[in-house]
């Protein structure tokens, strides 16, 4: 197929399933927009039975793995089209299959994945996130990727914040050795490393290549600070720290840390998986589950109704807070994911999720 975007137009992009993983969910065939407009009822991806075309496929497959990627830079991150060309650093994950949990880890993996920091409550995500000794995360070319930890059920929140402060300790620690050996490392580079402008990827990119740069001049030094500046490098480039868990740690379990932690002010971005109920351990209900829902413990239909999350934090004046849903609207939930990412503050967003539990065919998911 060739790209529509305008400058890519001399490029072209494939669709390719990998044979030996794809769980059979239905979702891509459901959800996909191009119609075969010689035979009814096709459409450019089509379900087939996986045997005779397994072999074959496999080629296709490891083909299609030695393709360059795309252009960071050159992509529209805002569009919908444009970013679904972006490597996703989050794949094969082992969740049920036509999860709505793992398609929200995955965009945050083609949007921010070579620079994220993620805390992971307990729950599916945590399951389906660690099955050790595999793991769904993965790295790019370059051998950057996600990094990933798992805390317990009630203290993710400030596991994330810990991290957030760690990290911007590091960073102030750098640019504080930076100032220090300007003279040795040459005030033009220590300038450029103090002052980047890391809000775009090209930004970043630029910011990693006079780390690199730093990292080279730093080689030939001995002095302690020079040593200290060398293990600390590359917390000069901007980090992505996201905090992310199910309904059943961010309004039940673990909400007095998570409000904790948004009142802090520190620029953390918290994902709420909202499946609407505890989807782990089967289906119980939780404080995010609407009213007149059945759920186990609510055999009858939950009398209460769902505990506004969003609404609290937004009382704070200083929370970036986005409801999203990508079945309903792909593009908001883009849009709104970039916006909590480029917020200096806490961000949250409490994205709907449906789930198994829910007790329909997820082809329909979407």
């Amino acid at each position: 197929c060739a790209v529509k975007s305008p400058n890519q137009k001399h490029l072209s992009y494939t669709l390719q399933i990998a044979p030996e993983d794809c769980t059979g969910c239905r979702l891509c065939v459901e959800v996909c927009p191009a119609k075969n407009k010689s035979q009814a009822g096709r459409k450019a991806i089509n379900m087939e039975l996986q045997a005779p075309l397994r072999e074959a496929e496999a080629a296709n497959w490891d083909f299609f793995l030695n393709l360059p990627e795309f252009d960071r830079e050159a992509v529209n991150a805002s569009r919908v089209k444009d970013v679904a060309l972006l490597q996703p650093l989050f794949e094969f994950s082992g969740a049920c299959a036509g999860c709505c949990e793992t398609p929200y880890l995955k965009l945050l993996t083609q949007l921010f994945g070579d620079r994220m920091v993620v805390a992971n409550a307990t729950g599916c995500s945590s399951i389906y996130c660690g099955n050790l000794p595999t793991t769904p995360w993965t790295t790019n070319r370059d051998g950057r990727g996600p990094a990933w930890s798992n805390s317990l059920f009630e203290d993710n929140a400030e596991f994330g914040l810990g991290m957030r402060v760690a990290l911007d300790k590091q960073h102030a620690y750098a640019c504080e050795l930076v100032r220090d050996l300007a003279s040795e490392i040459g005030e033009q580079l220590a300038d450029a490393l103090l002052n980047a402008d890391q809000s775009s990827e090209k930004g970043i990119a630029e910011q990693r290549g006079r780390v690199a740069e730093l990292k080279t001049k730093l080689n030939g030094m001995t002095s302690p600070k020079a040593r200290d500046l060398r293990n600390l490098a590359d917390a000069l480039v901007r980090r992505s720290v996201w905090i992310i868990g199910g309904d059943g740690w961010a309004y039940d379990i673990g909400y007095g840390g998570l409000d904790h932690v948004l009142a802090q002010g520190r620029n953390v971005n918290v994902l709420v998986l909202d499946t609407e109920v505890y989807s782990n351990t089967g289906g119980q209900m939780s404080k995010a589950t609407p009213r007149g829902a059945v759920a186990k413990f609510a055999a009858g239909g939950k009398p209460a109704g769902k505990k506004d999350l969003g609404l609290m934090a937004m009382a704070y004046g200083n929370v970036y807070v986005a409801r999203v849903a990508m079945g309903a609207n792909d593009t908001q939930t883009i849009k709104a994911i970039l916006e909590a990412e480029a917020y200096d503050g806490p961000s949250l967003i409490i994205a709907y999720s449906h789930c198994i539990a829910h007790g329909y065919d997820l082809s329909h998911g979407m």
